[in-house]
């Protein structure tokens, strides 16, 4: 049977991005994003709708994102879901995070390029990431490179 995982979203960083190394010295960015929908409800008024994840990347890319975006920054990324399990205070929890692939630099928009870390194509659209040699990052970190619970 085939399958596919693929995400793409796009939204705006909820906390500024936390950069860690593996033991074998792969960077590892974690970063939170909000995604918000607005629609009309039966009754005609209208409401909004957040969705919240919990985004992980890993090698050179990571240290791109801690380097240029903060908190508030909107971001596009593509990747794919990965659940998580572990064991605290013999419960089992779980949690499903988007493992970030690639991402790009969105606009703000009102000419506000460069201010923030983030950059504007003039445009408002989508801006490739700086060219550097980003496929040296893991699919998944090896066996054991990371011990402790995803909190």
């Amino acid at each position: 049977m085939a399958s596919l995982n693929k995400v793409l979203l796009m939204g705006n960083l909820t906390r500024d991005v936390q950069l860690t190394y593996l033991p074998s010295q792969t960077p590892v960015a974690e970063f939170g994003m909000a995604m918000s929908r607005k629609f009309k409800k039966q009754d005609g008024s209208m409401a909004e709708d957040t969705c919240f994840v919990d985004c992980r990347l890993f090698g050179k890319r990571a240290e791109v994102v801690n380097k240029y975006f903060k908190k508030g920054d909107p971001i596009f990324v593509e990747g794919r879901l990965q659940l998580d399990q572990w064991e605290k205070d013999g419960k089992k929890q779980s949690k499903l995070r988007i493992f970030v692939e690639n991402f790009e630099f969105i606009g703000k928009g009102g000419g506000q390029g460069g201010q923030g870390g983030s950059r504007d194509s003039g445009f408002g659209g989508p801006q490739a990431a700086p060219a550097d040699d980003y496929n040296d990052a893991p699919p998944f970190p090896a066996g054991g490179e990371e011990d402790d619970i995803p909190f």
